[in-house]
């Protein structure tokens, strides 16, 4: 694939850059009562305003002009078709197949890549509802109630986090646990309470060599064994892994081990295989209702016109922030509590993505890439950090996102719709604190003392986009994910980066294997730099 030109060499940057400050949200309201009408976008069942922002009618003409110089439609469309975009490591980049229709095509290597998808699919369908009724028994003959999801990456923050948005649709009696960080406190947790004959052991690692998941399988591998013995692993075991041999050889039956493609990334994988224990919780149905919601978005950026297609509106955004107005930042608040973990599968998302400083060809960067992604659910986030938001030195776009609906009851005589209308209250209530603030004069002649007057003062001007659907349902999930999957792709085309390799993982992980042999024997220790080898020492000595 050819390097595309830099962003900083487009004619729509320069204009960009020589913009000057932009009106303040109040004038820019003030002086458009249609503004919030004119820039409310709709993506399937998502409503996307974006009137909030800091970008008055020039910057969008711009910004608009720079996606089409940058020929983002047809790279997009190259992405889409399954050609080579992952330039580093010479493949495709086609996680949207994996929510493609049954009976199209794609494909890719000379292989229709949607008959194989479809293929998993139903495998996948057909043991989730082997265990869900019942017919998939442990080794005792007893009902399987616990899964226990072992990977670390997009291997863990993807299933876990659509697991925890929608466990209220999960299957009575049975329960997904997640077990990712390599700290042995993490797997005990996870055991705490659960009966090994009534346990699915469900290892996913794309080359089943993982260290940190494979460190978790064997231990939990030992705790199954010491419970029902070695001929027992079968009746426990579910493998996601394209090395099939060695999950065979680890104790999974050859028809409960399942593939993947080297074209999907762990990030962008929760809708394959990967999603086998949400798959198993869920249902098939709601699983396909997923990825339906998914192809939703799909649909919508690969036939929206630019000036109305959501994720590359969202990515422009996000260039114009990092690299005009300098923004290193953006926080994600769902308020929704069953979305606290959807920060943390979007920090992985976007900063392994797009956290890159050169380009498809090797050469820097020009423009910081990805901002820091961080978030926690409202209401919580508003007594914790919102301070800042409000009244800090740093300006933080945010994502809010909330549903008109929620699904959760407590009982026939204790209604939660007050709690719904509370929460919804104050998503809203926040945004436009944020934009419009509260001026020195309007604090003062609400007979604030004069030595308080800058204290409650909020300089506002601070953007963020409402993203609002009716309610938090599979499909409404995938169409969340979807489009935050297209807004980190999209960006990544307008910086120029590879956004589908993962370089800088790799390092730290290297280091640490070699460092086992110093810490645990004492064996090569003083190669390593001062600070390390002190550290070892004192590490050895106080074991």
């Amino acid at each position: 694939m050819k390097p595309p030109r830099d962003v900083t060499e487009c004619d729509h940057w320069h204009p960009l850059v020589a913009h000057g400050p932009v009106p303040t949200l109040r004038e820019l309201f003030a002086a458009d009562p249609d503004r919030a009408r004119r820039w409310i976008v709709d993506a399937g069942d998502l409503r996307i305003d974006l009137s909030k922002h800091l970008v008055d009618e020039a910057v969008w003409a711009s910004l608009i002009a720079l996606a089409d110089e940058m020929d983002i439609e047809r790279r997009r469309d190259d992405q889409l078709a399954g050609r080579v975009v992952n330039t580093t490591e010479r493949r495709p980049a086609a996680h949207t197949v994996l929510r493609a229709p049954r009976h199209t095509s794609l494909h890719i290597a000379g292989v229709d890549a949607v008959e194989q998808v479809h293929e998993v699919l139903d495998r996948m369908a057909e043991l989730a509802n082997r265990v869900r009724d019942g017919h998939w028994r442990g080794s005792t003959g007893r009902r399987l109630r616990t899964v226990i999801n072992v990977g670390i990456g997009g291997s863990d923050l993807g299933p876990q986090m659509v697991y925890e948005a929608l466990r209220h649709l999960a299957l009575p009696g049975l329960e997904c646990r997640f077990v990712s960080n390599v700290d042995g406190a993490h797997l005990a947790m996870a055991l705490r309470g659960v009966d090994p004959a009534e346990t699915l052991l469900l290892v996913s690692s794309k080359t089943f060599t993982t260290a940190e998941t494979m460190a978790n399988a064997r231990s939990a591998r030992a705790w199954l064994v010491e419970s029902l013995g070695e001929n027992a692993l079968g009746d426990h075991m579910v493998a996601v892994t394209t090395n099939v041999d060695a999950a065979v050889e680890f104790g999974v039956r050859p028809e409960a081990v399942f593939g993947f493609w080297d074209w999907v990334g762990g990030r962008f994988s929760l809708d394959s295989a990967i999603g086998l224990s949400v798959m198993i919780a869920m249902g098939p149905e709601a699983f396909g209702e997923l990825l339906g919601g998914m192809r939703l978005i799909d649909e919508h950026v690969a036939t929206a016109p630019v000036h109305r297609n959501a994720p590359i509106l969202m990515a422009l955004l996000g260039v114009w922030y990092t690299g005009v107005l300098g923004f290193p930042s953006r926080v994600v608040v769902p308020y929704a509590q069953q979305l606290h973990r959807f920060p943390a599968y979007l920090q992985q998302l976007e900063m392994e993505s797009n956290g890159k400083s050169v380009r498809h060809d090797g050469t820097p960067v020009s423009l910081p890439t990805s901002p820091v992604v961080w978030g926690e659910p409202g209401t919580n986030g508003q007594h914790a950090f919102f301070q800042l938001l409000h009244q800090g030195t740093h300006i933080v776009p945010v994502d809010f996102i909330g549903f008109s609906r929620s699904p959760h009851v407590l009982s026939h005589s204790v209604d939660l719709t007050g709690h719904h209308d509370l929460l919804l209250a104050n998503l809203l209530a926040q945004s436009a604190a944020l934009a419009f603030g509260r001026t020195a004069d309007e604090v003062a002649s609400a007979g604030v003392a004069p030595e308080l007057v800058p204290h409650r003062t909020f300089p506002g001007n601070r953007p963020s986009t409402v993203i609002l659907a009716e309610a938090l349902s599979p499909s409404t999930l995938g169409q969340i994910v979807s489009l935050y999957e297209h807004v980190v792709t999209t960006q990544g085309l307008l910086w120029g980066i590879n956004s589908f390799d993962q370089w800088g993982v790799e390092l730290g992980k290297e280091l640490a294997t070699s460092l086992v042999p110093a810490l645990v024997e004492g064996v090569g220790v003083d190669q390593w730099d001062s600070s390390t080898r002190e550290s070892i020492v004192w590490l050895r000595r106080t074991r």
